[in-house]
């Protein structure tokens, strides 16, 4: 059953003009001042690569854009089942968006499984392109369709196009000298050549692409270009695509800019704070998902003083970070949650010690092993108090994608600073999703030198580490070997000045609240709270954290489109949090507090402030959709004030 004349959903503001294509057709241009796509196929389908290349090639148009890769836990999942269904979100507009789009309003599917495992988020009447060739008798059993959905009429409710992906990779590569497995491995190639002509994305980019990429194999690298060109003059030639779409670049500040992941910006960050330090950044890591981009990508900038070191677990990881720090370097260390549990022990030495070092905690679905492809916000209680006795870190997150990028910067100057390990926490939504980025001046970003201590600090010529600056508490940095420096760190203890062990329990009480101490000031020294608040006037505020940011915005944007008021507060500095927050919160009626936990934040705001923060929790391992807050909000401002006539805030563009 194949529609001829797909169609999406358009605005009456909607253009669309007539123009010729090859054969004789007469096709349409629809233009739309948005749209979200879902490639989903089976691990082996080339979906991730797939979607990754036509976000560059959106980006390099200047669209606004945001994407949500959704990886299959398992890493060898049988082919053809749903635990290995493989997709790719994208949501790109012609105006600022904030989110990869509640549902999309194009589905391509390469396989049965990936009908079955994501039909449901296709609203009715959304355009669904599937490969036919896929819908064997032995695929549609392996997960459970007793007749071909292509073929009986289930699928009358969207607008179905079938089209033999496959064998037509095959016959426009039957000269290229593959084997027939080979050559169906470009079929991707051909799906992303007919999106590519369906949304007028630019072709120069992806082809440099691939000859770059298999450049040591150019068969390979000509198959790929020629099943890429294949599948755009498909498009551009066949009946069943009678529509194409345009959306237009949209409106951005001047500068440069790319299209990044959150994983690649944080990396980014943590180069760019060892050159503002003038430190070598040193990297102990053990490979966890989704946390290994960062070693992977930092391994490639040797030239820029940076070291890797991948180390045989966890605890050797940070181990290895905090002797760097000893020795003068920017330690770092990154992981996931479970790798955070190994690491207390040792965050707790660097407590102690109180060194500079960055922990990077890219946060995933849990607990245990749980749900290691997936997004969750969960280790918060963790980084706060995961450790034994009074050990308190600064603790930050970013808020999108391009935002690692400052955040991981902010996460190193505070180390530096207050001489300190610093919890960074990103999540996988975060991680591997993409926007574009400003690139920005260096000149611009903060100045991060320190200055070691070189020479003794104490009345009697003797060095005393752990006497303190006035301002920051910070204890001097000594780097091992210089002259006259000699000093104890360790895990036991220090007397206060001297750095001796301590037994004495007045020395613990003075040293554990001086500690604590040099972590609540740093309050004194961070921006006011940022409130959005356009009108001025809303009763009902909702605080968020981390990656919530963009489906929070999103939601507020829907509610102020409906004639109401609301708030949004973001907190960027978790510990300690900024000191006018419990101010901001009390102007409130009413506080909404969204997160894919169970309310962690909320159980700290109220604990701190004592206001009846109103908690609102999903851990599905996928990021909020912005109607379902939109809801959430709308509720909590008609309960108080009541309902505007004919408002509803649940729907529309975010």
């Amino acid at each position: 059953m194949t529609n001829t004349k797909p169609t999406l959903a358009v605005d009456p503001g909607a253009i669309a003009a007539p123009h010729a294509s090859t054969g004789g057709l007469v096709k349409t241009v629809v233009e739309l001042d948005r749209v979200v796509i879902r490639l989903a196929g089976d691990s082996g389908d080339g979906m991730q690569l797939t979607g990754n290349r036509f976000t560059s090639e959106t980006a390099s148009f200047g669209n606004d854009l945001s994407t949500l890769p959704n990886f299959p836990a398992e890493i060898r999942a049988p082919t053809g089942t749903l635990p290995g269904v493989s997709s790719f979100q994208l949501h790109f507009a012609d105006h600022d968006i904030m989110t990869p789009g509640d549902a999309p309003d194009v589905l391509v599917v390469m396989n049965p499984a990936a009908l079955k495992a994501n039909l449901a988020d296709l609203p009715g009447g959304g355009l669904l392109i599937a490969d036919s060739d896929e819908f064997t008798p032995r695929n549609l059993a392996k997960v459970g369709y007793a007749s071909n959905p292509l073929e009986d009429g289930s699928l009358e409710g969207w607008q179905l196009v079938s089209v033999p992906l496959t064998s037509m990779t095959l016959d426009a590569l039957k000269d290229s000298g593959l084997g027939k497995k080979e050559a169906e491995r470009s079929k991707n190639m051909f799906t992303l050549g007919l999106l590519s002509w369906m949304y007028h994305r630019p072709t120069e980019g992806t082809i440099r692409f691939l000859e770059r990429t298999f450049r040591r194999k150019p068969e390979i690298a000509a198959a790929n270009i020629a099943a890429f060109r294949a599948g755009f003059n498909y498009g551009d030639t066949t009946e069943a695509f009678a529509v194409s779409y345009e959306i237009k670049p949209a409106p951005m500040a001047p500068g440069r800019y790319r299209n990044i992941s959150g994983n690649t910006a944080l990396s980014l960050g943590l180069v760019a704070a060892g050159q503002r330090s003038g430190l070598p950044v040193f990297l102990g890591a053990y490979p966890i998902t989704p946390a290994s981009d960062i070693l992977h990508e930092l391994s490639k900038h040797k030239a820029f003083g940076v070291r890797t070191f991948q180390a045989e677990d966890e605890i050797a990881g940070i181990g290895a970070a905090i002797g760097a720090s000893f020795g003068g370097a920017l330690g770092i260390t990154t992981t996931s949650g479970p790798g955070v549990s190994l690491k207390s022990e040792a965050i707790g030495l660097a407590v102690m010690t109180e060194l500079p070092l960055v922990i990077v905690d890219v946060q995933r679905g849990g607990p245990s092993t749980g749900l290691p492809t997936k997004t969750e916000q969960s280790d918060l209680l963790q980084a706060m108090f995961g450790r034994n006795g009074e050990a308190p870190v600064p603790v930050i997150a970013p808020k999108s994608p391009g935002d690692c990028f400052d955040a991981a910067i902010e996460a190193c100057r505070m180390a530096l600073t207050y001489r300190t390990p610093v919890i960074l926490l990103s999540d996988g939504y975060l991680a591997n999703g993409a926007e574009p980025w400003a690139i920005p001046d260096v000149d611009t970003l903060p100045d991060l030198r320190v200055d070691f201590a070189t020479a003794p600090n104490g009345e009697d010529g003797e060095f005393l580490p752990y006497l303190r600056d006035p301002e920051t508490l910070a204890r001097p940095w000594a780097v091992p070997g210089t002259a006259g420096m000699q000093h104890r760190i360790g895990g036991l203890e220090k007397a206060d000045k001297t750095g001796n062990i301590s037994y004495d329990p007045v020395n613990h009480d003075f040293m554990v609240r001086t500690r604590q101490a040099k972590i609540d000031g740093i309050a004194a020294g961070l921006p006011p709270t940022e409130v959005d608040d356009p009108d001025g006037d809303a009763t009902v505020a909702v605080i968020g954290w981390g990656s919530t940011y963009g489906p929070i915005g999103a939601a507020c944007r829907r509610i102020r489109r409906s004639g109401r008021s609301v708030a949004q507060i973001h907190l960027r500095h978790i510990n300690p949090m900024p000191s006018d927050l419990g101010d901001v919160l009390r102007r409130y009626d009413r506080v909404v507090c969204p997160e894919m936990n169970l309310g962690q934040l909320a159980m700290l705001l109220r604990a701190r402030y004592l206001i009846d923060i109103e908690s609102h929790t999903q851990v599905r391992g996928l990021p909020f959709r912005a109607a379902e807050l939109a809801a959430v909000l709308q509720d909590a401002i008609d309960s108080t004030h009541g309902a505007p006539l004919g408002a509803d805030a649940t729907g529309g563009a975010e």
